[in-house]
């Protein structure tokens, strides 16, 4: 579990501003008809325009610069040229390598005349990441932040994927340790000042189980019911956490 300098904190900060400002700037793009391929085509020019790498395009084999994941989809979709649709909502995954640091962060966005209890869903897995950063204080252990995202989701009535998880971010995309969006308070490796974690809460409107398609990416829920996917990178300071992949303008867990 490797503790950023304050050096390394200001390079990951750029790498995860910059995956900011492509995300501000694909969330316009998202409507009904939008093609998911012609968007990920945007995210990729964008990223390059600004200096980055697409982190995702090529790891393990991803044929894509972003995770596309419309409906029943949790994480990893493929973005094809199958036209989004009014009632779609559509989660994206956007990572960036810049100057050796990585950015990742995910969010959910609705497509059009959407139904209340999936707007619901969505604004719940904003809250339930809220309450994980919230948790996310030196001293503290890292399941914590897994139980108060938990706390959070099942309270509403929904459930946590089990089956993908948080991580730990630097040089590396993925560093340890791992961040489940499960768990007992009180355990866990203790948080210290310099680490740097994206923490992904992923929510379901039914069963917390999932599988994987036959393309051996797409992740979709057992049921087919709606999931939702937010996701910031935050690195733990002396005054507390801090949200890399929120702009200035963009209002800070209070």
């Amino acid at each position: 579990m490797h503790l950023k300098s304050p050096k390394e904190i200001q390079a990951l900060a750029e790498s995860n501003r910059l995956v900011a400002e492509v995300m501000q700037g694909v969330k316009h793009l998202i409507d009904v008809g939008a093609i998911p391929k012609e968007i990920d085509r945007w995210v990729e020019k964008a990223i390059r325009e600004r200096g980055g790498t697409p982190a995702f395009k090529g790891y393990r084999g991803f044929p894509a610069s972003v995770c596309f994941s419309v409906n029943e989809k949790v994480v990893h979709g493929i973005p094809d040229h199958t036209p989004l649709r009014d009632g779609d909502i559509c989660s994206l995954d956007i990572g960036v390598l810049y100057e050796g640091f990585y950015g990742d962060m995910a969010r959910t966005y609705p497509v059009g005349n959407v139904q209340p209890e999936i707007l619901k869903l969505i604004r719940v897995a904003h809250e339930s990441l809220d309450d994980g950063i919230r948790a996310f204080q030196d001293g503290n252990r890292l399941h914590d932040i897994s139980a108060a995202v938990q706390a959070r989701a099942e309270s509403a009535g929904y459930s946590v994927v089990r089956d993908f998880v948080g991580h730990g971010i630097g040089r590396n995309l993925h560093e340890d340790p791992q961040v489940p969006n499960f768990g007992r308070s009180g355990t866990g490796v203790r948080l210290r000042v310099g680490l740097a974690l994206a923490i992904e809460p992923m929510l379901n409107l039914g069963t917390h189980e999932v599988e994987v398609l036959d393309d051996n990416w797409t992740v979709v829920t057992r049921d087919r019911k709606a999931s939702v996917h937010v996701e910031d990178t935050v690195v733990l300071t002396e005054e507390g956490p801090k949200i890399l992949t929120r702009l200035p303008e963009a209002a800070p867990v209070a």
